[in-house]
């Protein structure tokens, strides 16, 4: 019969003595458990004791905790939380160094246990450890273990941050900003700081004054990984908590103006080439919590571009619009103003159409809507000021279009800005457990609009293989937003591995890429679909193979080789309409298009075909010759036999239609069709039929093209690329 759920069976160790194994009774009180197991050692005393788990962090067993205690755990039986404390306040506060020492390696081991931390707060055991770093007499692993303690002991939260006193904040930064100081004790330092600043508001403004990003960048250096994530914490948190005024100043012109005081020491102690340098690009590989850092950091760097992205244009600000008239000066080459004011305004209404605004009398109107509002503007004068010959191509280039298909480019730029400020969650504050970063980021000092640069370019190629219209806009934006999301998450190097990447993800790539992962989804492996497929599957190849037939109708022309020809010398062949006979015939060269049947003096009646053969098994390949020995003319050679003992030996052009001619022989013989061209062929037709009947059509409004004049006697026409 098993044991009630309320039973638990464990051992119970004590030094020097032999392990009680014994059933806890989970409805009895802690306290008489400890009673009876002390009693099981002749224990005097048993409220001066606790149970402990044995292994792992070794936390003490409360009330509120006995229920995790699962059988055959091994417990430990120890001295209660409060007497420990007690010891181990008297033992730091001693004057023996080796007694102090032993009673503050135990004390940072016992620290993280909430119960113990508990006990040794309400003895003002934090203000005890403080005074010790305040002192500046403990070094080495005395105060390594007291810093370990400390941040332990904090980290808990039984008491505030604030009641830290500035000396011993200067204490603590001191360590920081030494050039030689023990690693255990910097990297308990830096912690010990990062926590100061993301837990009390008047303490970041106090550590502020104490430690500069400048002296944190040596740090950044060293070889030791833990370090570098330690400096990198402490860098974010003086970022993220840094009052608004001191993050963000005012943009007085986009292209000159002031960084935040962060940026600003960012670019003036180049920071972001000693974390690509040393930490991206570094010998050793990033760890989790690394990463995690550099994601936070990317995130707190794009956040600097919030106020512009929900500041929205004054259409009554002249420097603001000043920022527009520029746009249009650098577009149009500064033509002259007319004199007069009427033609002056229609000239302005007929550029900013040119320039792609959605009003094109008053274009500040399109950035009044946040987001992205201004950053939208700023992105344009970027790539107008830094990339004139991009943004002057790609102005032109759409405004000198008549065939509704051109790109506008101000409204692109607009939803553009908005689109990666999404896609990079600007304004969203860092998730925890997060480490998405992108190395390019770190590769330039203006890296948002280097990236948007980058981008704007993408949607104006896409623009032009989708052959879009003002009707397309938004279906474009999905495409390209597609496009980018993919090349980012192959994790680029630079932004110029990004271009590469967004190379390859051209829009037919991405239908491509739609189709394939819809197919293989497993909506497409359940009975009805599957079903669907084999019924869908005849009428396909009755397609294919209507079109093999075709193209054997059409005729193809084939040289003649011999063992010592001097001249190339050709021959034709074709299938009859009623695909009942097959004419051939020499040529004197290479024909231009159909050869008439007339011209054809040879024939054979299909009834008479016995069969196909390929490759080696061809007769004319079976003889001693040069040929035997070529294997590119082995793979393209084919060979009909027909009564009595006849054969009608080929060496197709190329591959393709070697294929062509092979499956139209078996058609016509009432035999599979097995080229790998048919089978290309079958996938791709069966994948198509089945996008357009249970998919969305992926493809845009083009306009209608007149019917292709019918060819006879094809009927079907296919394009490929074989290789």
């Amino acid at each position: 019969m098993p044991p009630p759920s309320d039973i638990v069976k464990v051992a119970i160790e004590w030094p020097g003595a032999n392990a009680q194994l014994i059933e806890i009774d989970q409805k009895k009180p802690l306290s008489s458990i400890i009673r009876e197991v002390c009693d099981g050692w002749s224990l005097s005393g048993s409220e001066q004791f606790a149970l402990r788990y044995a292994d792992g962090p070794q936390l003490y067993i409360t009330e509120q905790s006995r229920g995790e205690i699962k059988n055959g755990t091994i417990l430990r039986l120890a001295i209660s939380p409060a007497r420990a404390a007690r010891q181990l306040l008297e033992r730091i506060q001693s004057h023996g160094i080796d007694a102090r020492l032993e009673a503050l390696k135990e004390l940072a081991k016992l620290s993280a246990d909430p119960t113990f931390a508990t006990e040794f707060i309400n003895m003002e055991g934090i203000g005890t450890l403080a005074r010790l770093v305040e002192s500046g007499t403990h070094f080495g692993e005395m105060l390594a273990f007291t810093l370990t303690a400390f941040l332990e002991l904090m980290d808990h939260g039984i008491v505030s941050w604030d009641l830290l006193s500035l000396s011993f904040i200067k204490q603590i930064a001191g360590y920081v900003n030494q050039p030689m100081v023990d690693v255990s004790i910097l990297q308990r330092s830096l912690a010990i700081l990062e926590s100061m600043v993301l837990n009390s508001h008047s303490l970041y403004h106090r550590v502020a004054q104490e430690i500069t990003v400048g002296q944190l960048i040596g740090h950044l250096q060293v070889s030791n990984q833990e370090i570098q994530t330690y400096a990198i914490a402490l860098i974010n948190a003086l970022f993220l908590k840094a009052p608004e005024d001191r993050r963000q100043e005012d943009y007085t012109n986009p292209l000159d103006q002031q960084l935040t005081e962060m940026a600003s020491t960012l670019a003036q102690k180049h920071l972001r080439s000693i974390i690509l340098n040393h930490i991206i690009r570094g010998n050793r590989p990033i760890k989790a919590e690394m990463a995690h850092q550099l994601y936070v950091l990317q995130v707190l760097t794009f956040n600097l571009l919030e106020e512009r992205m929900m500041t929205k244009m004054d259409p009554n600000d002249q420097a603001q619009r000043d920022i527009i008239f520029e746009l249009r000066r650098i577009a149009f080459d500064g033509e002259n103003d007319p004199s007069g004011t009427e033609k002056r305004k229609a000239m302005y209404t007929k550029d900013y159409k040119m320039l792609g605004f959605t009003n094109h009398v008053n274009p500040a109107m399109d950035f009044t809507q946040t987001p992205p509002g201004m950053l939208a503007l700023d992105n344009m004068l970027y790539l107008a000021k830094l990339h004139q010959d991009t943004y002057i191509r790609i102005v032109l280039e759409n405004s000198s279009r008549e065939d509704k298909h051109e790109c506008p480019f101000g409204r692109c730029a607009i939803e553009l800005t908005r689109m990666l400020c999404e896609i990079l969650q600007v304004g969203e504050l860092p998730n925890e457990g997060c480490n998405d970063y992108h190395p390019m980021f770190f590769t330039h000092d203006r890296a948002w609009e280097e990236f948007f640069c980058v981008c704007i370019q993408l949607l104006n190629k896409t623009w032009k293989e989708m052959r879009a219209t003002a009707e397309d806009f938004n279906k474009v934006m999905q495409v390209v937003r597609e496009q980018i999301t993919r090349a980012l998450a192959m994790k680029p190097s630079s932004l110029d591995q990004l271009k590469s990447k967004l190379r390859g993800l051209s829009y037919s790539e991405i239908l491509r890429l739609r189709q394939s992962e819809r197919m293989s989804q497993d909506d497409f492996q359940s009975p009805p679909i599957i079903e669907l497929r084999e019924r869908i599957q005849p009428e396909i190849l009755e397609l294919i193979k209507q079109q093999r037939l075709n193209r054997l109708c059409e005729g193809s022309c084939f040289r003649k080789l011999g063992n010592r020809r001097r001249q190339e010398k050709f021959w034709f062949c074709r299938l009859s309409l009623n695909h009942k006979v097959l004419h051939y015939g020499d040529l004197d060269e290479s024909p231009q298009g159909e050869v008439p049947f007339e011209l054809l003096s040879d024939k054979i009646p299909v009834s008479d075909i016995k069969s196909v053969v390929t490759g080696k098994d061809c007769p004319h390949m079976k003889e001693k010759s040069a040929l035997k020995q070529n294997k590119e003319v082995l793979e393209l050679a084919f060979s009909v036999l027909y009564d009595p003992d006849e054969t009608l030996n080929f060496v197709a052009p190329n591959k393709y239609e070697y294929c062509i001619w092979t499956d139209g022989l078996c058609a016509l013989l009432g035999r599979e069709m097995g080229s790998d061209l048919t089978r290309s062929d079958l996938d791709t037709l069966i994948s198509m039929e089945m996008k357009l009947r249970l998919l969305d059509l992926e493809n845009i409004t083009i306009p209608e093209a007149p019917p292709p004049v019918p060819k006879e006697p094809s009927s079907y026409n296919f394009t490929y690329n074989y290789s």
